[in-house]
């Protein structure tokens, strides 16, 4: 061996970087080694046409969910967060009125009371029956999805929670939504951030849990880190040195190295062996058992023949990033009546423009024939309007404008370089603001799927992401994925394919993190 570490951690995202800090600080010499030339991942932010721009929307909430900040001391190492209250302003292909959706319950009751009154009793309805499985998940993405866990969390909240979390896991999300409300307008956002950010159409079988996005909200409100999204990366990193942690960049890994039943160390792509008796991967698990390891480890055999078969999913999301001269003003804003909300109406929230519930399940469905629906799901945010520290040149510079695009086909008809579809996605935002803005258009650029497979080694540029929700990690669906462990001694996996899932979460880093140091009679936070 060429030199030995006592954990190597596979991969820069966030998720692997939140593991490697607490293992280092726990005392175990930890490295981390990252394919790409930055960790970060697609929590980074990165410069591109000019500008430091977020790889994925910008807006966290369920990082802030969770202790990592707090434990790790990121505020030490410049991570601040920016609360942005309303979250969202939910606008509709169809011209029905915008609304906004606050982390302060009364406040959304509030604004749907100027816009939707009828809604306004069946969303305190709904918010009853959805808080407690809110509550529900969070505490269950806290730690290892383990029956026992979960019958300890129940008890804690009496049960409540418990029958509704079963009965909506088994329901779509269209389903769950149309027994509480009457209008599309108000059951399309809570698709639009839940289901359809997994890759999923809101009538799918299954993906109920994605209707309790609005409770979640209202637990704990949006929050966008000072300097972008790729803050928490960038002071993840920070704490992993301070703790005597080392990261090494351009350094992909060309297979694992295992001896009988115990994992051994890593080779990277220029030959250099590093030695540890822990290794965990925080990137797709394909690379690991396909990969990697190949069909020749008997402990991993198994494994290696379940991941080969299975079919490699294509990416769905592009995103839009434009240097603009001046703010746009949508045109239906004022009809959200934001001077009754005490809302400025020029860019604090992110923009949600929906279709319906059969629009989605339509885009949905487009994927399969290479097409992007005529009106898609778009997230429209400007970052810059609240951190001046992302205006181009300086705090009174240019914004930056991200338009994120849901259901857009790694394998589109025309292909990606033929095709006038981001030009498209421009027009179409242009037609929802007043006269100017594609004139204060001063450049922009796209990533598309093939885009995130070529710069982030995503396989057909897609994210992998935990399926199944907490239901199918309980009943240990994948233990792999949701125990964090593998059958071979000291192997572990982590990020945004285990659990609890993608997004800006870092639970699961943290989580594989407790296992890891569990076995080694460490404690998470000593």
């Amino acid at each position: 061996m060429d030199e030995q570490v006592d954990a190597i951690v596979v991969g820069g995202g966030h998720n692997g970087l939140i593991c490697a800090a607490y293992l280092a600080r726990a005392g175990l010499a930890t490295t981390v080694v990252e394919a790409r030339t930055e960790v970060g991942g697609c929590a980074s932010t990165v410069d591109a046409i000019g500008a430091r721009v977020n790889i994925c929307n910008c807006d966290h909430i369920a990082f802030r969910t969770t202790p990592i900040a707090e434990e790790l001391e990121l505020a030490a190492h410049g991570l601040e967060y920016i609360d942005v209250e309303p979250g969202s302003l939910a606008l509709n292909w169809s011209g029905a009125n915008p609304w906004y959706i606050f982390s302060d319950l009364e406040r959304t009751l509030e604004s749907l009371s100027l816009t939707h009154p009828g809604e306004v009793d069946n969303y305190r309805r709904y918010h009853r029956a959805a808080l407690p499985v809110a509550r529900l998940i969070l505490e269950m993405s806290q730690g290892t999805p383990t029956p026992g866990r979960a019958a300890r969390s129940a008890l804690r909240s009496r049960g409540r929670g418990v029958a509704t979390l079963l009965r909506w896991s088994r329901r779509s999300a269209a389903q769950v939504l149309r027994s509480f409300f009457d209008t599309e307008e108000v059951m399309a956002p809570v698709v639009h951030s839940g289901p359809a950010v997994w890759g999923i159409s809101p009538e799918s079988p299954g993906s109920g849990l994605g209707a309790v996005g609005y409770a979640l909200k209202s637990l704990h409100g949006v929050g966008r880190p000072r300097g972008g999204s790729g803050m928490v990366p960038a002071t993840t990193a920070a704490a992993l040195l301070a703790a005597g942690g080392e990261i090494r960049t351009s350094s992909p890994v060309q297979r694992v190295l295992v001896e009988g039943d115990r994992i051994r160390g890593v080779v990277l792509g220029d030959g250099t062996e590093l030695e540890a008796g822990v290794v965990v991967v925080a990137c797709d698990p394909r690379d690991l058992f396909v990969e990697w390891v190949g069909g020749g480890i008997p402990a991993l055999a198994d494994l290696h023949r379940k991941w080969l078969g299975r079919p490699v999913r294509e990416g769905y999301e592009s995103k839009i990033d434009a240097v603009i001269g001046e703010l746009p003003v949508l045109r239906d804003t004022a009809r959200a009546r934001p001077g009754e909300l005490g809302v400025d109406p020029l860019w604090g929230p992110t923009v949600l423009v929906s279709p319906d519930l059969a629009g989605m399940d339509r885009a949905h469905r487009l994927i399969g024939t290479g097409e992007v629906a005529e009106r898609p799901l778009v997230f429209a945010n400007i970052a810059s309007a609240l951190d001046p520290t992302l205006r181009v040149g300086g705090p009174t510079g240019d914004h930056v404008l991200s338009l994120e695009v849901l259901f857009t086909p790694y394998s589109l008809k025309e292909g990606w370089k033929a095709t006038r579809e981001p030009q498209r996605w421009l027009e179409l935002f242009a037609d929802i603001c007043e006269p100017g803005f594609l004139e204060s258009v001063r450049r922009w650029r796209v990533m598309t799927p093939p885009d995130y497979e070529e710069q982030f080694n995503l396989h057909r540029g897609h994210a992998p992401a935990f399926a199944g929700g907490p239901v199918a990690a309980l009943r240990g669906v994948d233990p792999e994925l949701s125990r964090y462990e593998t059958p071979v001694e000291g192997l572990f996996l982590t990020g945004a394919a285990t659990f609890p899932g993608a997004g800006v979460w870092g639970a699961s880093g943290r989580n594989a993190a407790a296992v890891v140091l569990a076995g080694q009679g460490l404690n998470l936070n000593p």
